[in-house]
């Protein structure tokens, strides 16, 4: 297996290098629609019929704000050498040249670099676009599944240190709110809190059961961000006249299809179990931005009530 942390490291040693090296050095080249670009580095290793090219890019508006980047996936973009492909546009036929080594600045219109594809929304279609690109290596397919394997072994124990960490600062942030509140709560291994203001007199809920669930979900400041009590919604002016009706939504409790703080904290209660379950972001919507009031890394807390267990 390749040595990831080698390519990893060739990666944000090509970064720097497209970033600081001055622009007026290097051969320029333009291709057949007249895009222009210039190599500040210029490698050697043209990829053979079938070998993987990786690449890191960047892209910045005319503001020099960047607003696409492969460094952000950590992990390098990528695409499969066909020697018999035929360039559409000029970007395809610079992308479709590179070697290992490049590293390559392209400045065109958000037009001439995006194409068939159509200019994004938040740019105009004559502003200049800066797209730098440092090829990282070029791999034949067994290289190529190797270093992929490694990559995403890398990258699921990032994700994992990420949310132990962020977790702690929400058990940090959830603890505030239960001071401030005088609640009375429980937590569990995972981080989870939760809060029985009501015990119920049924059946204990377990994973695999249909459970019907009232709830009002929002953030730790208490914007309302979904319930289903009409009434609630109306007075959060969230209310819906296309949802179909506000009622109990029925949910199989430990098959992954509700957010993880669910999964685990209905199974705390038993029907007719009223609770407050405050769930810290890796066991909700993580680091994603969910909707308008759920920011990413928020956390949750929902008012539920068990109405049925099946």
């Amino acid at each position: 297996m390749r040595n990831i942390k080698n390519l990893i490291l060739a990666g944000g040693i090509l970064a720097t290098a497209v970033a600081v090296s001055s622009c007026d050095s290097g051969r320029k080249a333009t291709t057949a629609d007249g895009t222009e670009y210039k190599y500040i580095k210029e490698g050697s290793k043209a990829p053979n019929n079938g070998e993987y090219v990786l690449y890191h890019f960047t892209a910045e508006n005319e503001n020099d704000s960047t607003f696409i980047s492969s460094y952000e996936q950590h992990a390098p973009a990528y695409l499969q050498y066909n020697d018999s492909a035929q360039a559409q546009t000029g970007i395809d036929e610079i992308f479709m040249n590179l070697k290992k080594g490049d590293s390559i600045l392209v400045e065109t219109t958000a037009e001439k670099m995006f194409g068939g594809f159509g200019v994004p929304p938040f740019l105009t279609a004559e502003e200049i676009i800066r797209l730098r690109i440092g090829v990282v290596d070029v791999l034949d397919e067994a290289a190529f599944q190797d270093f992929f394997t490694a990559m995403a072994e890398e990258q699921q124990e990032r994700q994992a240190r990420e949310s132990m960490q962020q977790t702690e600062t929400d058990i940090q942030l959830i603890e505030e709110y239960i001071a401030e509140n005088n609640l009375n709560a429980n937590r569990t291994e995972s981080g989870l809190f939760y809060v029985i203001e009501e015990e119920g007199s049924g059946k204990e809920v377990s994973a695999g059961d249909m459970a019907k669930v009232h709830y009002t979900g929002y953030v730790l400041d208490g914007r309302v961000f979904d319930t289903s009590r009409e009434n609630i919604a109306r007075e959060q002016g969230i209310y819906s006249e296309g949802r179909g009706g506000y009622e109990p939504i029925e949910v199989q409790v430990g098959a992954g299809r509700v957010i993880q703080g669910w999964d685990e904290g209905l199974q705390l209660l038993r029907k007719g179990s009223k609770a407050k379950l405050l769930i810290p972001s890796p066991l909700a919507y993580g680091s994603r931005q969910a909707s308008e009031v759920i920011a990413p890394n928020s956390v949750l807390v929902f008012d539920v009530e068990i109405t049925d267990v099946k």
